[in-house]
Protein backbone atom coordinates (compact mmCIF):
# COMPACT_ATOMS: atom_id res chain seq x y z
CA UNK A 1 0.00 0.00 0.00
CA UNK A 2 2.45 2.57 0.80
CA UNK A 3 4.81 1.65 -2.36
CA UNK A 4 1.33 2.43 -4.44
CA UNK A 5 0.96 6.09 -2.21
CA UNK A 6 4.59 6.39 -3.10
CA UNK A 7 4.82 6.01 -6.61
CA UNK A 8 1.33 8.03 -7.28
CA UNK A 9 3.10 10.60 -5.70
CA UNK A 10 6.05 10.31 -7.51
CA UNK A 11 3.47 10.17 -11.03
CA UNK A 12 2.00 13.97 -9.22
CA UNK A 13 5.49 15.35 -9.04
CA UNK A 14 6.84 14.29 -12.35
CA UNK A 15 3.77 15.94 -13.75
CA UNK A 16 3.28 19.14 -12.19
CA UNK A 17 6.60 19.55 -11.05
CA UNK A 18 9.03 22.49 -12.01
CA UNK A 19 8.19 24.34 -15.15
CA UNK A 20 11.03 24.60 -17.64
CA UNK A 21 11.21 26.50 -21.48
CA UNK A 22 13.65 25.63 -23.91
CA UNK A 23 16.93 27.08 -24.40
CA UNK A 24 17.01 30.41 -26.12
CA UNK A 25 20.47 31.72 -27.86
CA UNK A 26 22.53 34.76 -26.35
CA UNK A 27 24.72 37.23 -27.57
CA UNK A 28 27.88 37.37 -25.92
CA UNK A 29 29.40 40.63 -26.93
CA UNK A 30 32.94 41.65 -25.06
CA UNK A 31 32.74 45.61 -26.14
CA UNK A 32 32.85 46.16 -22.32
CA UNK A 33 35.74 47.42 -19.74
CA UNK A 34 34.30 45.52 -16.70
CA UNK A 35 33.26 42.23 -17.79
CA UNK A 36 33.38 39.00 -15.75
CA UNK A 37 36.05 36.52 -16.80
CA UNK A 38 34.83 34.18 -19.39
CA UNK A 39 34.72 31.11 -16.63
CA UNK A 40 32.33 33.62 -14.74
CA UNK A 41 30.34 33.87 -17.57
CA UNK A 42 30.46 29.95 -17.82
CA UNK A 43 29.03 30.01 -14.62
CA UNK A 44 26.37 32.29 -15.17
CA UNK A 45 25.32 30.50 -18.39
CA UNK A 46 25.50 27.04 -16.53
CA UNK A 47 23.09 28.27 -13.45
CA UNK A 48 20.55 29.71 -15.98
CA UNK A 49 20.98 26.60 -17.98
CA UNK A 50 21.30 28.83 -21.60
CA UNK A 51 22.71 26.39 -23.46
CA UNK A 52 23.59 28.19 -26.99
CA UNK A 53 25.28 31.61 -27.24
CA UNK A 54 26.90 33.46 -30.07
CA UNK A 55 30.28 35.36 -29.39
CA UNK A 56 31.76 38.42 -32.35
CA UNK A 57 35.18 36.86 -32.86
CA UNK A 58 37.17 33.58 -31.75
CA UNK A 59 38.22 34.56 -28.75
CA UNK A 60 40.60 32.07 -27.79
CA UNK A 61 39.87 32.69 -23.73
CA UNK A 62 36.37 32.01 -24.54
CA UNK A 63 36.93 29.17 -26.60
CA UNK A 64 39.40 26.92 -24.07
CA UNK A 65 37.14 28.23 -21.41
CA UNK A 66 33.70 26.52 -22.83
CA UNK A 67 35.46 23.33 -23.81
CA UNK A 68 33.21 19.91 -22.55
CA UNK A 69 30.35 22.31 -21.65
CA UNK A 70 26.97 22.63 -22.56
CA UNK A 71 27.30 25.43 -24.82
CA UNK A 72 27.03 25.27 -28.35
CA UNK A 73 28.91 27.91 -29.62
CA UNK A 74 28.52 30.48 -32.96
CA UNK A 75 31.88 32.23 -33.57
CA UNK A 76 32.43 34.75 -36.01
CA UNK A 77 34.65 36.00 -38.91
CA UNK A 78 35.41 39.67 -38.02
CA UNK A 79 34.17 41.88 -41.37
CA UNK A 80 37.89 43.06 -41.74
CA UNK A 81 39.09 39.62 -41.97
CA UNK A 82 36.40 38.66 -45.28
CA UNK A 83 38.73 39.88 -48.11
CA UNK A 84 41.99 37.90 -46.93
CA UNK A 85 39.34 34.21 -46.19
CA UNK A 86 38.25 34.81 -49.79
CA UNK A 87 41.81 33.02 -50.57
CA UNK A 88 40.84 29.29 -49.98
CA UNK A 89 44.55 28.95 -48.54
CA UNK A 90 43.97 31.67 -46.23
CA UNK A 91 40.42 30.16 -45.17
CA UNK A 92 41.46 26.91 -44.47
CA UNK A 93 44.59 28.76 -42.13
CA UNK A 94 41.90 30.55 -40.31
CA UNK A 95 39.69 26.93 -39.89
CA UNK A 96 43.06 25.89 -38.65
CA UNK A 97 43.89 28.29 -36.57
CA UNK A 98 40.22 29.52 -34.99
CA UNK A 99 38.44 26.21 -35.07
CA UNK A 100 40.11 23.34 -35.45
CA UNK A 101 42.07 23.20 -32.19
CA UNK A 102 39.15 24.08 -30.32
CA UNK A 103 36.58 21.41 -31.19
CA UNK A 104 35.30 19.24 -30.66
CA UNK A 105 35.88 19.55 -27.20
CA UNK A 106 34.48 23.25 -27.21
CA UNK A 107 30.84 22.66 -29.42
CA UNK A 108 31.34 24.85 -32.24
CA UNK A 109 28.02 24.85 -34.43
CA UNK A 110 28.08 27.73 -36.65
CA UNK A 111 30.91 29.91 -37.97
CA UNK A 112 28.98 33.49 -39.07
CA UNK A 113 30.70 34.88 -41.52
CA UNK A 114 31.09 38.45 -41.05
CA UNK A 115 28.00 40.73 -39.30
CA UNK A 116 25.84 42.67 -41.24
CA UNK A 117 28.10 43.01 -44.13
CA UNK A 118 24.94 43.64 -46.75
CA UNK A 119 24.40 47.10 -44.80
CA UNK A 120 28.02 48.09 -43.44
CA UNK A 121 28.86 51.49 -44.33
CA UNK A 122 31.94 49.81 -46.48
CA UNK A 123 30.38 48.86 -49.47
CA UNK A 124 32.85 46.75 -50.73
CA UNK A 125 32.61 43.89 -48.37
CA UNK A 126 29.48 42.87 -49.75
CA UNK A 127 31.48 41.95 -52.71
CA UNK A 128 33.67 39.79 -50.53
CA UNK A 129 31.06 38.13 -48.44
CA UNK A 130 29.87 35.05 -50.82
CA UNK A 131 33.86 33.84 -51.99
CA UNK A 132 34.70 34.01 -47.96
CA UNK A 133 31.69 32.16 -47.09
CA UNK A 134 32.79 29.06 -49.85
CA UNK A 135 36.30 29.73 -48.68
CA UNK A 136 35.41 29.27 -44.82
CA UNK A 137 32.91 26.16 -46.09
CA UNK A 138 34.94 24.05 -48.03
CA UNK A 139 38.38 24.85 -45.86
CA UNK A 140 35.41 22.90 -43.12
CA UNK A 141 34.84 20.60 -45.90
CA UNK A 142 38.39 19.67 -46.06
CA UNK A 143 39.05 19.14 -42.70
CA UNK A 144 35.89 16.82 -42.26
CA UNK A 145 33.96 19.44 -40.32
CA UNK A 146 31.07 20.46 -42.46
CA UNK A 147 28.88 17.88 -41.39
CA UNK A 148 29.30 19.58 -38.03
CA UNK A 149 29.67 23.01 -38.35
CA UNK A 150 27.08 25.65 -40.91
CA UNK A 151 28.47 28.85 -42.51
CA UNK A 152 26.22 31.41 -42.33
CA UNK A 153 26.39 35.55 -41.96
CA UNK A 154 23.82 37.79 -39.61
CA UNK A 155 21.84 40.10 -41.80
CA UNK A 156 20.41 43.72 -40.68
CA UNK A 157 16.65 43.97 -41.21
CA UNK A 158 17.36 47.10 -43.28
CA UNK A 159 18.54 44.39 -45.97
CA UNK A 160 15.02 44.07 -46.96
CA UNK A 161 13.48 47.12 -49.19
CA UNK A 162 9.56 46.35 -48.05
CA UNK A 163 8.62 44.32 -44.99
CA UNK A 164 5.16 45.84 -44.76
CA UNK A 165 2.98 44.53 -44.93
CA UNK A 166 4.84 40.37 -44.24
CA UNK A 167 3.92 39.06 -47.76
CA UNK A 168 5.34 42.62 -49.01
CA UNK A 169 8.76 41.76 -47.89
CA UNK A 170 11.72 42.21 -50.85
CA UNK A 171 15.66 42.62 -50.99
CA UNK A 172 16.92 46.09 -51.48
CA UNK A 173 18.17 47.19 -54.90
CA UNK A 174 21.78 47.34 -53.69
CA UNK A 175 22.18 43.78 -52.84
CA UNK A 176 20.30 42.15 -55.63
CA UNK A 177 22.24 40.87 -57.69
CA UNK A 178 24.53 39.30 -55.16
CA UNK A 179 21.57 37.98 -53.49
CA UNK A 180 20.65 34.92 -55.68
CA UNK A 181 24.24 33.79 -55.44
CA UNK A 182 24.16 33.85 -51.35
CA UNK A 183 21.05 31.92 -50.93
CA UNK A 184 22.46 29.51 -53.62
CA UNK A 185 24.95 29.18 -51.01
CA UNK A 186 22.60 28.62 -47.70
CA UNK A 187 20.32 26.25 -49.92
CA UNK A 188 22.62 24.40 -51.41
CA UNK A 189 24.72 23.80 -47.63
CA UNK A 190 21.52 23.84 -45.87
CA UNK A 191 22.60 26.83 -43.42
CA UNK A 192 20.00 29.37 -42.46
CA UNK A 193 19.34 32.76 -42.77
CA UNK A 194 20.12 35.07 -39.86
CA UNK A 195 18.33 38.12 -39.25
CA UNK A 196 18.43 41.04 -36.75
CA UNK A 197 15.83 42.19 -36.10
CA UNK A 198 14.62 44.78 -33.29
CA UNK A 199 11.03 45.56 -33.42
CA UNK A 200 12.11 48.69 -30.77
CA UNK A 201 13.83 50.87 -33.80
CA UNK A 202 10.12 50.93 -35.64
CA UNK A 203 8.94 51.94 -32.58
CA UNK A 204 11.59 54.65 -31.75
CA UNK A 205 11.10 55.72 -35.41
CA UNK A 206 7.50 56.45 -35.48
CA UNK A 207 5.84 55.66 -32.02
CA UNK A 208 2.84 57.79 -33.25
CA UNK A 209 2.30 54.97 -35.95
CA UNK A 210 3.34 51.88 -34.16
CA UNK A 211 1.06 50.43 -30.93
CA UNK A 212 3.05 49.61 -28.81
CA UNK A 213 1.62 46.43 -26.85
CA UNK A 214 2.05 45.21 -30.79
CA UNK A 215 5.95 45.41 -30.69
CA UNK A 216 6.50 44.41 -27.10
CA UNK A 217 3.85 41.13 -27.52
CA UNK A 218 1.33 42.48 -25.08
CA UNK A 219 -2.23 41.34 -25.92
CA UNK A 220 -3.40 44.12 -28.95
CA UNK A 221 -5.62 43.45 -32.09
CA UNK A 222 -2.53 42.84 -34.07
CA UNK A 223 -2.60 43.12 -37.67
CA UNK A 224 -3.73 41.02 -40.98
CA UNK A 225 -1.87 40.73 -44.00
CA UNK A 226 -4.56 42.38 -46.55
CA UNK A 227 -2.86 39.84 -49.66
CA UNK A 228 -2.49 36.33 -47.20
CA UNK A 229 -4.79 37.08 -44.84
CA UNK A 230 -1.98 36.44 -41.97
CA UNK A 231 -2.82 37.59 -38.77
CA UNK A 232 0.07 38.91 -36.81
CA UNK A 233 -0.28 39.62 -33.19
CA UNK A 234 3.42 40.89 -32.45
CA UNK A 235 5.56 42.95 -35.24
CA UNK A 236 8.83 40.79 -34.72
CA UNK A 237 7.03 37.37 -36.38
CA UNK A 238 6.08 39.88 -39.22
CA UNK A 239 9.75 40.69 -39.76
CA UNK A 240 10.78 37.15 -40.09
CA UNK A 241 8.00 36.37 -42.35
CA UNK A 242 8.62 39.22 -44.41
CA UNK A 243 12.30 37.72 -45.27
CA UNK A 244 11.06 34.49 -46.02
CA UNK A 245 8.83 36.28 -48.48
CA UNK A 246 11.60 38.31 -49.39
CA UNK A 247 13.14 34.89 -50.66
CA UNK A 248 10.36 33.47 -52.00
CA UNK A 249 10.70 36.42 -54.78
CA UNK A 250 13.75 35.30 -55.53
CA UNK A 251 12.40 31.32 -55.53
CA UNK A 252 14.09 30.04 -52.25
CA UNK A 253 11.46 28.92 -50.17
CA UNK A 254 12.78 26.44 -48.14
CA UNK A 255 15.63 28.49 -46.49
CA UNK A 256 15.16 28.74 -42.73
CA UNK A 257 14.98 32.31 -41.52
CA UNK A 258 16.09 32.29 -37.37
CA UNK A 259 16.41 35.53 -35.22
CA UNK A 260 20.30 35.75 -34.63
CA UNK A 261 19.84 39.09 -32.61
CA UNK A 262 16.64 40.45 -30.91
CA UNK A 263 16.34 43.06 -27.81
CA UNK A 264 15.15 45.83 -25.88
CA UNK A 265 17.49 48.62 -24.46
CA UNK A 266 17.10 49.37 -20.80
CA UNK A 267 17.76 52.74 -21.08
CA UNK A 268 18.58 55.42 -23.82
CA UNK A 269 19.16 59.39 -24.64
CA UNK A 270 16.38 62.03 -24.27
CA UNK A 271 15.23 61.27 -28.41
CA UNK A 272 15.11 57.41 -27.41
CA UNK A 273 11.53 57.00 -27.23
CA UNK A 274 10.70 53.91 -25.57
CA UNK A 275 14.33 52.89 -23.82
CA UNK A 276 12.84 52.12 -20.47
CA UNK A 277 13.76 49.37 -18.05
CA UNK A 278 9.63 48.20 -18.34
CA UNK A 279 9.77 47.72 -21.51
CA UNK A 280 13.11 46.35 -21.76
CA UNK A 281 11.54 43.52 -19.71
CA UNK A 282 8.15 43.30 -20.97
CA UNK A 283 9.61 42.62 -24.27
CA UNK A 284 11.80 39.83 -23.47
CA UNK A 285 9.85 38.61 -20.67
CA UNK A 286 7.24 38.27 -23.54
CA UNK A 287 9.30 36.55 -26.51
CA UNK A 288 10.77 33.67 -23.41
CA UNK A 289 6.88 32.81 -23.17
CA UNK A 290 6.65 32.76 -26.85
CA UNK A 291 9.65 30.38 -26.69
CA UNK A 292 8.17 28.52 -24.00
CA UNK A 293 5.24 27.80 -26.59
CA UNK A 294 7.92 26.63 -29.04
CA UNK A 295 6.39 29.13 -31.36
CA UNK A 296 6.73 29.54 -35.15
CA UNK A 297 5.44 32.30 -37.30
CA UNK A 298 1.95 32.37 -38.70
CA UNK A 299 3.74 31.50 -42.13
CA UNK A 300 5.16 28.93 -40.78
CA UNK A 301 3.58 27.59 -37.27
CA UNK A 302 4.99 24.27 -37.36
CA UNK A 303 8.44 25.41 -37.25
CA UNK A 304 9.80 26.84 -34.12
CA UNK A 305 11.20 30.21 -34.81
CA UNK A 306 15.19 29.94 -33.09
CA UNK A 307 16.07 33.05 -31.51
CA UNK A 308 19.13 34.84 -29.91
CA UNK A 309 18.60 37.30 -27.54
CA UNK A 310 21.07 40.75 -27.32
CA UNK A 311 22.85 40.75 -25.06
CA UNK A 312 24.00 39.21 -22.07
CA UNK A 313 25.62 41.93 -20.95
CA UNK A 314 25.52 46.01 -20.61
CA UNK A 315 28.58 46.31 -22.79
CA UNK A 316 29.89 50.10 -21.42
CA UNK A 317 32.75 50.51 -24.60
CA UNK A 318 29.84 50.09 -27.37
CA UNK A 319 29.94 53.72 -29.34
CA UNK A 320 26.64 55.32 -30.60
CA UNK A 321 23.60 56.64 -28.08
CA UNK A 322 23.00 55.06 -24.64
CA UNK A 323 20.70 52.46 -25.78
CA UNK A 324 24.09 50.62 -27.24
CA UNK A 325 25.37 50.25 -23.96
CA UNK A 326 22.08 49.17 -22.25
CA UNK A 327 20.65 46.04 -24.30
CA UNK A 328 22.09 43.10 -21.26
CA UNK A 329 20.37 41.43 -19.30
CA UNK A 330 22.68 41.31 -16.73
CA UNK A 331 25.07 44.27 -15.48
CA UNK A 332 28.93 42.84 -15.49
CA UNK A 333 29.13 41.76 -12.04
CA UNK A 334 26.37 39.12 -12.69
CA UNK A 335 23.46 41.11 -10.97
CA UNK A 336 19.94 41.23 -13.46
CA UNK A 337 19.89 44.35 -14.72
CA UNK A 338 16.03 44.16 -14.78
CA UNK A 339 13.49 41.50 -13.67
CA UNK A 340 12.43 39.09 -16.53
CA UNK A 341 11.51 36.37 -14.76
CA UNK A 342 14.89 34.86 -14.74
CA UNK A 343 15.65 32.56 -12.15
CA UNK A 344 17.88 29.28 -11.48
CA UNK A 345 16.30 26.09 -12.09
CA UNK A 346 16.96 22.73 -10.51
CA UNK A 347 20.53 21.11 -12.09
CA UNK A 348 17.93 17.80 -12.98
CA UNK A 349 18.58 17.59 -16.96
CA UNK A 350 15.37 16.52 -19.29
CA UNK A 351 15.69 13.48 -20.83
CA UNK A 352 14.30 14.64 -24.14
CA UNK A 353 16.43 13.84 -27.56
CA UNK A 354 14.07 16.94 -29.05
CA UNK A 355 16.26 19.99 -29.43
CA UNK A 356 13.52 22.11 -28.04
CA UNK A 357 14.07 20.25 -24.83
CA UNK A 358 17.35 22.01 -23.33
CA UNK A 359 16.12 23.31 -20.01
CA UNK A 360 17.03 27.32 -19.60
CA UNK A 361 14.44 29.75 -17.78
CA UNK A 362 11.95 29.48 -15.31
CA UNK A 363 9.28 31.99 -16.31
CA UNK A 364 7.38 32.72 -13.07
CA UNK A 365 7.98 35.94 -11.25
CA UNK A 366 7.56 35.79 -6.95
CA UNK A 367 3.97 36.52 -7.05
CA UNK A 368 2.98 34.31 -9.58
CA UNK A 369 5.13 31.15 -8.25
CA UNK A 370 3.73 32.16 -4.71
CA UNK A 371 -0.07 31.73 -6.37
CA UNK A 372 1.15 28.65 -7.97
CA UNK A 373 2.49 26.45 -5.04
CA UNK A 374 -0.44 27.81 -3.43
CA UNK A 375 -3.04 26.51 -5.67
CA UNK A 376 -0.84 23.43 -6.50
CA UNK A 377 -0.40 22.83 -2.35
CA UNK A 378 -4.38 23.26 -2.13
CA UNK A 379 -4.94 20.31 -4.92
CA UNK A 380 -2.20 18.21 -3.73
CA UNK A 381 -3.37 18.11 -0.32
CA UNK A 382 -7.11 17.67 -1.48
CA UNK A 383 -5.19 14.30 -3.56
CA UNK A 384 -3.39 13.12 -0.65
CA UNK A 385 -6.71 12.95 1.41
CA UNK A 386 -8.62 11.16 -1.00
CA UNK A 387 -5.60 8.87 -2.42
CA UNK A 388 -5.34 7.93 2.19
CA UNK A 389 -9.03 7.32 2.34
CA UNK A 390 -9.02 5.33 -0.19
CA UNK A 391 -6.62 3.27 0.49
CA UNK A 392 -7.11 3.56 4.16
CA UNK A 393 -10.45 3.72 5.15
CA UNK A 394 -12.16 4.56 8.25
CA UNK A 395 -13.31 1.56 10.06
CA UNK A 396 -16.33 1.64 12.23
Amino acid sequence: MMFLVFLLLSLWFSEYGVSRVASLGINYGQVGSNLPPPDKVLDLLSSLKITKVKIYDTNPQILTTFANSDVELIVTVENQMLSVVMDPQQALQWVSTHVKPYFPATKITEIAVGNEVFTDDDTSLIGYLVPAMVGIHDALVQLGLDKYIQVSTPNSLAVLQESFPPSAGSFKGEVSAIMPEYLQFLASTGSPFWINAYPYFAYKGAPENVSLDYVLFNKNLGMVDPYTKLHYDNMLYAQVDAVVYAMFRLGYSGIEVRVSETGWPSKGDADEVGATLANAAVYNKNLLRRQMRNEGTPLRPNTRLEVYLFALFNEDMKPGPTSERNYGLFEPDGTIAYNVGLSVLSTTSSTSTSPSSSSSFSLTSSADKATKMGYERSVYCMFVYFLAFQLFPRRH
